[in-house]
């Protein structure tokens, strides 16, 4: 579901619902508590109130600082990894230009399928949360067998070969490391103690008294305001590859890449 929402409606938009939607929820309980417990305008128990809004917020934002620090570093962390995989595919067309004329036009063939294939196959699936190897795995073989089918004779040729193989074996590494971060999120635990925390500490606010409604609405729909666009940070970090504010594949299509498109 999430990742639904991310996929179909633009940022503006999520935020309008989930910001405005808490806020809204949170403006209609307060009224509702103040018509149902008048009394709670004189203020008798803001003591108590204020001390335990001050505990539960403390503890609350504890989490919702952790939990965006952690999802901001998985997004750092899957943009690096994108940004690598493009390097290394770039070196190697780079390393491939030692080659003969043959090889060289067989591993560039790899190449422009496996980026091809990433883009256009996989990255579509990774912005669903689900994707797979099969996509990009036709193109590996093809490049190890444009290796497997070369016998470098000169020195030159043989130093490149070397770094060809390794730039394939980064490669292969960085593809896991991507995929297995597509389908990474935000353990259970973590999810209930963010949005669940909300539902703590927003009520709350609705029993701190004030004999000015206008100064009630204020202090519970900032309250609210503030939390709604916390969970929506934590919405939209959650998952890297999906939404408007995602990791994108224009890597594969710039510098020595460009040429395949």
């Amino acid at each position: 579901m999430e990742i639904w929402l991310l996929n179909h409606l633009p940022t503006p938009a999520l935020a309008l619902i989930m910001v405005g939607g808490i806020v809204f929820l949170a403006l209609a309980g307060s009224l509702l508590t103040y018509r149902w417990h008048p009394g709670l305008a004189e203020g008798e128990h803001n003591d108590m109130v204020g001390a335990g809004l001050g505990m539960f917020a403390a503890i609350y934002g504890i989490i919702l600082a952790f939990v965006v620090v952690t999802l901001w570093t998985e997004v750092d962390e899957a943009e690096a990894v994108v940004a690598n995989e493009s390097t290394y595919l770039a070196q190697m067309v780079r390393d491939s230009q030692a080659f003969p004329a043959p090889q060289r036009a067989r591993m560039e063939d790899a190449v422009s399928a496996y980026a091809h294939a990433l883009v256009e196959v996989q990255w579509p699936l990774m912005r669903e949360g689900r994707p797979e190897y099969g996509a990009t795995e036709g193109a590996i073989g093809d490049m190890f067998a444009a290796l497997n089918s070369f016998e470098p004779r000169t020195e030159r040729e043989k130093a490149f070969y070397r770094e060809t193989i390794s730039d394939i074996n980064k490669i292969v590494a960085e593809r896991r490391a991507r995929i297995t971060k597509a389908q990474q999120s935000l353990p259970v635990l973590f999810k209930v103690l963010a949005y669940g925390g909300a539902l703590v500490i927003i009520p709350l606010t609705f029993l701190y008294g004030n004999k000015s409604r206008r100064v009630r609405l204020l202090f519970v729909g900032s309250v609210a305001a503030l939390v709604g666009f916390s969970l929506l940070l934590v919405l939209v970090l959650d998952h890297p590859f999906a939404g408007d504010i995602s990791v994108t594949p224009d890597a594969f299509k710039e510098g020595a890449l460009a040429k395949f498109w």
